[in-house]
């Protein structure tokens, strides 16, 4: 690199590493990364879903930004989140619905008792635990997902950390087999490929940072020389494209059948 290109390089990094990455705000990218949005709209889905719900649970959901966006809260409205910082923040992007907002680590039983909620959504979740979906929710409930589908920005992984084996589908098959096999129905399932361009290298650094699961063990002085040359394509070549993947998922409980007991699931109050 040129001296130039080094001090160029060495701004946008420190940039990169300062930027705070609490919350699951993205307004930041504004003008420096973009990715397209699935044409199903899912806020405005969710918030039509929410309106007609009378006790609704967000599961995963960072700080409660998306959720806040609703148009009318249900009267009960409940979130989960595992991380502190964003639990915070949730808590306050909340309190004007009336929501509440509970500790929750993404992989164990939900601290709810069964049937307590006619709505369940989550955006972007990490893991799905759907038998505790199928618990919590109410005879003919909803559960309503935006989830990432298989091989996500998969050609940033492949950037730092080398060649992944091709994908076997696109997330809607093992979706449907993980609904059903709890005694959820199919509603709807789609999948949609989306672009996602980063500018420059700034963008990449926070973007690993917040979305940790890309490139799960990120950090600028580990794949420093990676960075680096990443800058030089970006300089030389224009923006870094990579494809997100998204998976809609509805699915309904059965009005006339409960969903299967799950062993060691709680009945206790939130």
């Amino acid at each position: 690199m040129s001296v130039r290109t080094d001090l160029l390089f060495e701004d946008l990094l420190a940039e990169g590493e300062s930027v705070p990455i609490e919350g699951w705000d993205f307004s930041w990218f504004d003008g420096r990364a973009s990715e397209q949005r699935p044409s199903w709209g899912y806020a405005r889905l969710m918030s039509h879903r929410m309106g007609t719900a009378s006790a609704a649970l967000d599961l995963q959901t960072g700080g409660g930004e998306v959720l806040a966006s609703i148009a009318r809260p249900p009267a009960t409205l409940c979130a989960t989140e595992s991380w502190p910082p964003n639990a915070q923040i949730a808590r306050r992007n909340l309190a004007p619905l009336g929501g509440s907002v509970v500790r929750a680590h993404d992989d164990q039983p939900l601290p709810f008792r069964s049937e307590a909620f006619d709505l369940v959504v989550s955006r972007h979740p990490t893991v799905v635990v759907w038998p505790e979906i199928a618990r919590v929710l109410r005879p003919g409930g909803c559960y309503l997902s935006q989830q990432i589908g298989i091989g996500s920005n998969r050609e940033l992984y492949e950037f730092f950390m080398g060649p992944l084996e091709h994908p076997e589908g696109d997330g809607t098959e093992r979706a449907r087999d993980r609904l059903t096999a709890v005694g959820l129905v199919e509603g709807t399932l789609r999948h949609e490929s989306l672009e996602v361009t980063f500018d420059d290298i700034a963008a990449v650094v926070v973007f690993l940072r917040k979305v940790i699961w890309t490139v799960p063990d990120f950090s600028v002085q580990r794949y420093r020389e990676k960075l680096i040359e990443l800058h030089e394509q970006i300089q030389r070549n224009g923006p870094f494209v990579s494809h997100s993947q998204r998976v809609l998922v509805e699915a309904f409980k059965p009005e006339a059948s409960a969903a299967p007991q799950i062993a060691g699931a709680r009945d206790g109050l939130s």
